[in-house]
C-alpha cells in the first residue's frame, strides 16, 4: 500500500511539474503579439537607467504588460540576458564604458540601437562663470576659490580629472577636493544659493543640470573624451518574444532636457524611493512626448 501510495504521489508531482512547464511554454500573449510578462535589468546607482525603466515600466503597466525590474550589477545583468534571465536592459553605454561586456556577450544579445546620444563626463560651472573653457580654468582660479570640488576618489571620472584634465590644462595648482557625489552637489548647492562662482566634476546625463543652472566648460583638447551613447540591448530571444517592445525601444529616443527633468524629480524633488507616483506625475506632465513611445 505505501508504494502504491508513494507511486501515485510521484505521479502527482509529475504531472504538476508537466503542467508547470506547459504553462510556461504557453506564455500568456498580448493582442500585439509580445508575452505578457517582460523583466527589465536595471544596473545599480546608475541614474538615467533607473529612471528610463521606471518610464517605460509605467508606460508597458498601461499596455497591460506585466513588467519587473530587477536590480543588479553590469556583469550578471549581461549575463543574464543571454540566458532569458532578463528581456531587456536599457543602459548600456558605447562605445566605451560596457565595452568589453558587448565583445564577451554581444553574440547572443540584440542592440536596439541608443535613446541618447549625449552621455559624456564633463566639468561643470554656474552657468553665468566669467568663463567658457577648461583653458581658461588656471588663469581664474581664484575666482573659484582656487577649488576644483570632484566626487568619489574612486571613480571613473575623478581617474580622468587626475589623469587627463588636471595635467593637460595645467590645474594642478587648484585644490582638487575628492569625497563624495553627495558631498559634491552640497558644495553646487552652497554656491548657487550663495551667488557664488563653483567649479565641479559632473556626467550628463544628471538631474543636476535640470536643478541648477549650469554650462559644460569647453574641452578642446578632449581630455574627458567623446560624449557616448546609451543603448538598449535585448535578450537572446527577445526579438521573438517581444517583437511590438522590441520595435517600440528601437524607436525609443529621449532628449537630455528631458532626461534631466525626469531624474530631477525622482532622485531630487520627490525625497522619495518610491518612483511610481512621481513618474505617473511626469507622464501626466509630458504626455505628448510619451505617447510616441508605442506609437
Amino acid at each position: 500500500m505505501r508504494t502504491l501510495t508513494g507511486a501515485l504521489a510521484l505521479g502527482a508531482v509529475a504531472a504538476l511539474a508537466l503542467s508547470g512547464c506547459a504553462a510556461e511554454a504557453e506564455a500568456e500573449t498580448l493582442e500585439n503579439g509580445d508575452e505578457k510578462n517582460v523583466t527589465i535589468a536595471v544596473f545599480n546607482g546608475w541614474d538615467e537607467g533607473i529612471a528610463a525603466s521606471e518610464l517605460w515600466k509605467a508606460v508597458l503597466t498601461e499596455q497591460g504588460y506585466d513588467v519587473t525590474l530587477e536590480y543588479a550589477d553590469p556583469a550578471p545583468v549581461y549575463s543574464g540576458l543571454t540566458t532569458d534571465d532578463y528581456d531587456v536592459t536599457l543602459d548600456t553605454w558605447l562605445p566605451i564604458t560596457h565595452a568589453d561586456y558587448i565583445e564577451q556577450y554581444g553574440d547572443d544579445l540584440v542592440d536596439l540601437g541608443a535613446w541618447n546620444e549625449d552621455a559624456k563626463l564633463t566639468i561643470a560651472v554656474n552657468e553665468d562663470a566669467p568663463v567658457d573653457s577648461l583653458a581658461e580654468l588656471a588663469a581664474n582660479a581664484d575666482l573659484f576659490g582656487d577649488r576644483l570640488i570632484g566626487i568619489e576618489p574612486g571613480s571613473g571620472l575623478n581617474r580622468v580629472t587626475t589623469d587627463e584634465v588636471i595635467p593637460t590644462y595645467g590645474l594642478g595648482d587648484l585644490e582638487y577636493l575628492t569625497s563624495s557625489t553627495p558631498a559634491m552637489l552640497a558644495e553646487l548647492t552652497a554656491a548657487t544659493e550663495n551667488g557664488e562662482n563653483v567649479a565641479v566634476t559632473l556626467w550628463r546625463p544628471h538631474w543636476a543640470y535640470d536643478a541648477f543652472p549650469l554650462k559644460d566648460l569647453e574641452d578642446p583638447e578632449g581630455a574627458l573624451g567623446d560624449a557616448e551613447g546609451i543603448h538598449s540591448f535585448g535578450g537572446k530571444n527577445f526579438a521573438t518574444t517581444h517583437p511590438t517592445l522590441a520595435g517600440w525601444l528601437e524607436g525609443f529616443t529621449m532628449d537630455s532636457e528631458l532626461l534631466f527633468s525626469l531624474e530631477n524629480v525622482m532622485f531630487n524633488e520627490s525625497g522619495s524611493d518610491d518612483y511610481a507616483p512621481v513618474v505617473e506625475q511626469w507622464i501626466a506632465d509630458n504626455r505628448d512626448y510619451v505617447d510616441t513611445l508605442t506609437k
